[in-house]
């Protein structure tokens, strides 16, 4: 093994299975119940994810449950560490609305800064999980993560990679059961310390 696949750290990122929410509701981060049955794409995801990884997930079930499908479908891995920092953004009080009735209030998805009454911006959530991101990074040097978690959260995961603005970070299209790929380098002399490997691969 050379010196920079010694010193790579390997983020392996899986949105959760789509929300069961037949109303469509916007859910942020209400803990909603997501779907699970599409056998073939979780079979898919578990011969795409290294055997040997950290796993983890936030505290809504719809990253957990997604977590356990994975893990059912054929790939030995451990039970997933909770983590909050990845969590999806909070709407406050647009949680639980009818997306439809979101849009009297200004555009959140093109406005990083627009923020819910009670809720938080997507430069608060991007600010938010580049602390978690650095944060295992350094004690996980060297190893695989995989984190099933949200897609405003895999869209900052990006932006940190690449050093955009939470603006532009926005632009990233992520679909259930998609897997995000960054690799970070821990190697002196180096420019950039990331490198993007895959965005929005579906299963195979």
């Amino acid at each position: 093994m050379n010196d920079v696949s010694r010193n790579m750290t390997r983020w392996f990122w899986i949105r959760h299975a789509p929300a069961i929410d037949p109303e469509g509701r916007l859910y942020g981060q209400r803990d909603v119940d997501c779907d699970t049955s599409d056998s073939a794409a979780f079979a898919g995801l578990a011969q795409m994810l290294p055997k040997d990884a950290v796993w983890l997930a936030t505290p809504l079930q719809r990253t957990t449950k997604t977590a356990a499908a994975i893990r059912a479908a054929g790939l030995n891995a451990p039970e997933p560490i909770i983590e909050p920092l990845l969590m999806e953004q909070n709407f406050g009080e647009w949680q639980g609305q009818i997306r439809a009735e979101v849009t009297k209030y200004p555009l959140w998805i093109a406005a990083p800064d627009t923020k819910a009454p009670g809720g938080e911006s997507f430069t608060e959530v991007y600010e938010r999980v580049r602390v978690g991101i650095e944060r295992w990074t350094e004690e996980l040097q060297g190893h695989d993560i995989v984190a099933v978690a949200h897609g405003g959260t895999i869209r900052a995961a990006l932006g940190v990679a690449l050093d955009l603005s939470p603006g532009i970070a926005l632009a990233f299209s992520c679909e259930n059961l998609s897997l995000t790929m960054i690799e970070h380098f821990d190697v002196q002399k180096r420019s950039h310390d990331w490198r993007v490997a895959a965005v929005n691969r579906p299963p195979r």
